[in-house]
């Protein structure tokens, strides 16, 4: 029986297409057979494989890999803020900075935007919404925050998954303007985040490594900004200083090498996100749209 293929709905061009999986084979082997899973339970999930794979992305050997990438991957070097040739390994060139202008944030006090490069999945009632991977699977909010009181305030609230993939901007940012909290580390293992393993598993997005931060917004109330570490993605740095005001759009911080993706939760009533995200996010279709662009307003 073919691979179920990995459809998404492109914001600019308006249409689906189908995703280019980076190691594809490896992650159809590892989540859908006998042996893969065992590989999965016994090595694959746990941080030590991350680390191995992220040291050897960030020697200078690595460096040779960036131009082969680049151009399999057709990636718009116009971009970016350094020359493909100065990178110093492949880490250097993953987590790259971008020119100002080639992410610009969509404008107004009351306009959230979306925090990260990807393919996005958004829900305007997370209670109500179910399946969206998988038949049967709900996204457990407590599960999630690892913090009942927390999960409370956003019961009810608009959701949005953002997934990154290789080769996507690996910073991410503040989806709205306000005074971030200290960041919270939960501590978890490293499943991949792809769809081929949350179409198995959507509790892998609470069982990983995860940080939350609570931004308090004068025009969205509370927000909980979440980045989840996943497989090959151990290390998610924070750039940004806590209990200093932040402007939407800002950078808050950065992922290293492989897929990963971030979470932004509002509490009930106080966003309405834009209808595409939302339409498509009810048919179980991701969005691909990059960071900046409108995600909802406030209410």
């Amino acid at each position: 029986m073919p691979a179920e293929p990995i459809r998404f709905f492109d914001r600019y061009k308006k249409t689906v297409e189908t995703e280019q999986v980076y190691g594809g084979d490896w992650l159809r082997w590892t989540y859908e057979t006998s042996l893969g899973r065992l590989s999965l339970a016994v090595a694959v999930k746990r941080a030590i494989v991350s680390r191995y794979y992220g040291w050897k992305m960030s020697l200078r050997s690595s460096a040779n890999r960036v131009l082969p990438f680049i151009v399999n991957y057709d990636m718009d070097v116009d971009e970016f803020a350094k020359k493909p040739l100065t990178f110093k390994s492949f880490n250097d060139f993953f987590y790259r900075a971008l020119k100002p202008a080639a992410r610009p944030i969509a404008p107004g006090e009351r306009v959230a935007v979306l925090p990260a490069d990807g393919r996005h999945l958004a829900f305007q009632n997370v209670d109500a919404a179910a399946g969206f991977y998988a038949k049967g699977q709900r996204f457990s909010l407590g599960s999630f925050l690892d913090d009942k009181s927390l999960a409370r305030e956003f019961d009810g609230g608009a959701l949005v998954i953002s997934r990154l993939c290789p080769v996507d901007y690996h910073r991410f940012h503040f989806p709205v303007s306000g005074l971030p909290a200290v960041p919270r580390l939960i501590n978890g293992w490293l499943y991949s985040v792809s769809p081929i393993a949350l179409r198995r598993n959507l509790a892998y997005l609470w069982e990983n490594k995860r940080m939350i931060t609570v931004v308090e917004s004068p025009e969205f109330g509370r927000v909980a900004v979440c980045e989840i570490g996943a497989t090959m993605v151990g290390s998610i740095f924070q750039t940004f200083s806590p209990s200093r005001a932040a402007i939407k759009g800002e950078e808050k911080g950065l992922f290293k090498f492989g897929g990963s993706c971030v979470i932004t939760i509002f509490q009930e009533g106080r966003s309405k996100l834009d209808d595409d995200l939302v339409s498509h996010g009810a048919e179980g279709m991701e969005v691909y749209a990059r960071m900046g662009d409108r995600l909802g307003e406030a209410t």
